[in-house]
């Protein structure tokens, strides 16, 4: 408790100094939000009108403190491009970045974990050399590459699969928690859950084989270290199954440096792949800032940023606390 009050402690300081640089870093880069509107030729007193209205002809520490007084009533101010709530634009994108995460998770756990247990297990035969090249391999392709790659096998030449975005377009499905699968379930419409799912496959794919070769080569070297300790020796000394002495004994105390990896990658994932967003058209949080960075609009901008933060920490505090769950020696401690 007192580990877990601290950190909670820490977590308002460290939100803090990211709003504070995220500020900091729009103002000074270049452009402003007015120059989409000074494009449009328009006489000068309506730019100023425009620049009164969004608070761009005030100071910078009075534009910094309006913006830290409306973060601690709940208020991410509103979007200048389209006048609409951030806090609703992040609500919306949300959902399918959160699935997109979670599919390519489940994706690069899976195939990770088995095959550096697989590799571990046939240390230095043929099966172990083969999954070290897949692991360096996947360690060595960009996502976006792998993401072209997969479209033009699955979607051009097969034709298995949609190019992008998340469901077919025109495809009615009734909306409750924002969440397509959820939706889809709850409402039994198995035409629009089947299009997700095609939709989905792709883009986490991508993602997933390419983090796999992160925790696969993870894993491989935490077993290896596992698999030499004095209780699994005494393990199968006692007569146990090879298959019981890997997964009941070695691999749960293998699991604590895929943790951490899969934690900070969940973490980033939560703030947008970027790239595969863009690819594929998803629309998630990544592809949303990227848009209003083009855009230069601060106020959806800095509320992202803000929720990626945010995400991060709270990964790593879930992280932490996991490890005192699989590891009982961290709660004697």
């Amino acid at each position: 408790m007192k580990y877990l009050l601290t950190r909670l402690v820490w977590l308002p300081v460290v939100l803090w100094a990211v709003v504070t640089l995220t500020f900091v870093v729009l103002r000074l880069a270049p452009g402003n939000p007015l120059d989409a509107i000074a494009a449009r030729a328009i006489a000068s007193d309506q730019i100023e009108r425009v620049r009164a209205e969004w608070g761009l002809d005030q100071p910078l520490w009075q534009q910094y403190l309006v913006f830290l007084g409306g973060l601690l009533r709940g208020d991410f101010g509103v979007a200048l491009s389209s006048g609409v709530p951030v806090i609703r634009l992040l609500g919306d994108r949300l959902p399918p970045t959160i699935e997109l995460a979670l599919a390519a998770m489940i994706i690069s756990t899976v195939v990770g974990v088995g095959a550096g247990v697989i590799s571990a297990v046939a240390r230095n035969r043929w099966i172990d050399y083969s999954v070290r090249l897949l692991a360096i391999t996947g360690l060595s392709v960009p996502w976006f590459w792998l993401a072209i790659v997969l479209i033009i096998i699955f979607s051009v030449r097969l034709g298995w699969t949609p190019v992008g975005g998340r469901i077919e377009a025109g495809m009615d499905y009734q909306v409750r928690t924002g969440f397509m699968l959820i939706d889809t379930l709850l409402t039994g419409n198995w035409v629009a859950l089947g299009s997700f799912l095609r939709h989905l496959a792709l883009p986490a794919l991508a993602i997933g084989l390419t983090s796999a070769g992160f925790v696969a080569r993870v894993t491989r070297s935490a077993m290896l270290d596992v698999l030499r300790a004095d209780y699994i020796r005494t393990a199968r000394a006692k007569g146990l199954r090879d298959q019981v002495v890997v997964v009941r004994h070695a691999l749960r105390n293998a699991l604590l440096p895929v943790l951490t990896l899969q934690g900070l990658q969940f973490g980033a994932l939560l703030g947008g792949a970027v790239i595969t967003e863009v690819v594929f058209a998803w629309p998630g949080v990544g592809r949303l800032l990227l848009e209003s960075i083009q855009r230069r609009d601060y106020p959806v901008v800095q509320g992202a940023v803000i929720f990626v933060a945010l995400c991060y920490v709270l990964v790593n505090l879930a992280v932490d606390v996991l490890y005192h769950v699989v590891d009982p020696r961290l709660r004697r401690a």
